[in-house]
């Protein structure tokens, strides 16, 4: 039998991250698995399982949200505690979907899911309008600087499919959204349970004149999200192949954290000041004139100075400061609060120091979105601005400037688990 799959149109399809929040009951997983039931992208034998599984609780419809809800615990409860990871595709775009937990407890794991994230949707009861929870998860990803927030206004069939209800929660959180800096918000009314305006539109809201979810997931413009003005491009490795064919091949491989590169660009390597000019960038499949964010490139220099892993390539009319004391947002990831003076590895794009939180300047309180400035000790889930010292200068950009070279993460050396994830002010 002949395949006809497109390998090639496949790998250079647009690829959309996005992250799934909203309060527990507010049916993220079944949404989720809504979207990829409807949108053929299950395969047959897990569609068999879970129909079997749903007769077995005595539902009277499949349900969906045993697509992504995949520990026991999880089941057994009906709630999501870890970040669910999903791939699925369309002829347009390809997608990976982060199923982030909606527990105040598990704030850690949302913001896990929502790092890397081009959009978020938040899900809404279009009962119970914009709740405490709804805010927690807009101000996360305002915090996290996810370009596109689509609040998904759920269980429209509670309310009759009511556009009162649904002109409700758009004010309501229109009027919390512009305390943020937010950039496009959309709202979708939808059913996940019945399917209302997730892959087809339904026949019972004809007042809604926008889009379904997956043609906004499929259309929204996300190619200039990306930093394309300062050139940044963290080194992961140094190629050496030390075969007779390559014998003096030197390439830097990472990815582009920023910018454009060029061939015969002049570029400076960070720590060092040392300068040089592109000679080549090369892929798997050949070499490039010019490569761009996301890109994963190995880029070899005319001429052969000392570059290895962590060390950044930039252009040396944009050069970023290194600094050794940062001022940052951090999100506490660990269930022990930090220690005094305590050492800690943070990691910034491929570079490694070590460093300690020097000063707590105040908490977030993410519900009312308040300075807690008496109330300093940091426990898991907890937001706070902090001033962390390095042992080396770190070459970071303004988060909002640059989600990439903008983000850290704190680990402790001891166990080596990590404690905090942060954004460079």
């Amino acid at each position: 039998m002949e395949n006809n799959f497109d390998t090639q149109g496949y790998l250079d399809m647009e690829l959309l991250r996005f992250t799934t929040a909203g309060s527990v009951d507010d049916g993220k997983s079944t949404l989720i698995g809504r979207l990829l039931y409807d949108s053929k992208s299950i395969f047959e034998d897990q569609v068999q399982q879970i129909e079997q599984t749903s007769k077995k609780k005595g539902l009277e419809h499949v349900d969906l949200s045993l697509f992504t809800d995949g520990l026991k615990d999880e089941r057994e409860q009906g709630i999501t505690i870890d970040v669910a990871y999903r791939y699925f595709a369309t002829p347009k775009r390809k997608f990976i979907i982060a199923d982030t937990p909606g527990h105040v407890q598990y704030t850690r794991n949302m913001v896990t899911g929502a790092s890397t994230a081009n959009l978020a949707l938040i899900l809404v009861d279009a009962r119970n309008g914009v709740i405490e929870q709804t805010k927690r998860h807009t101000f996360i990803a305002s915090l996290l600087q996810i370009p596109h927030i689509f609040v998904c206004i759920n269980k429209m069939d509670l309310v009759d499919y009511s556009q009162e209800a649904y002109d409700r929660v758009v004010k309501e959180y229109t009027d919390f959204a512009a305390k943020l800096n937010v950039k496009d918000v959309r709202f979708v009314p939808m059913s996940a349970l019945h399917g209302d305006n997730v892959v087809s539109r339904g026949e019972n809201m004809s007042w809604y004149e926008g889009g379904t979810l997956l043609h906004n997931l499929e259309t929204v413009h996300i190619s200039s999200d990306h930093n394309l003005r300062d050139c940044r491009f963290p080194v992961q490795t140094v190629i050496r192949p030390h075969s007779d064919e390559y014998h003096d091949f030197r390439g830097y491989a990472g990815r582009v954290a920023g910018g454009v590169f060029k061939k015969g660009d002049s570029v400076v390597a960070l720590p060092s000041g040392l300068e040089s000019k592109i000679a080549a960038i090369h892929t798997m499949t050949g070499e490039l004139e010019e490569a761009f964010p996301p890109q994963s490139v190995t880029i070899t220099l005319e001429d052969d100075i000392d570059i290895s892993r962590g060390d950044v390539l930039v252009r040396s009319e944009n050069r970023p400061e290194g600094q050794q004391d940062l001022d940052v947002m951090l999100c506490w990831l660990n269930a022990n609060p930090p220690r005094p003076r305590a050492k800690y590895v943070i990691k910034h794009t491929t570079a490694e120091a070590r460093a300690m939180i020097t000063d707590i300047q105040y908490k977030m309180d993410i519900n009312t979105l308040h300075r807690m400035e008496e109330d300093k000790a940091i426990k898991m889930n907890d937001i706070a601005r902090v001033k962390i010292r390095s042992t080396k200068p770190l070459f970071a950009d303004d988060y909002t400037v640059n989600r990439v070279t903008g983000s850290i993460i704190l680990v402790d050396e001891a166990t080596n688990e990590t404690v905090a994830a942060g954004m460079v002010r």
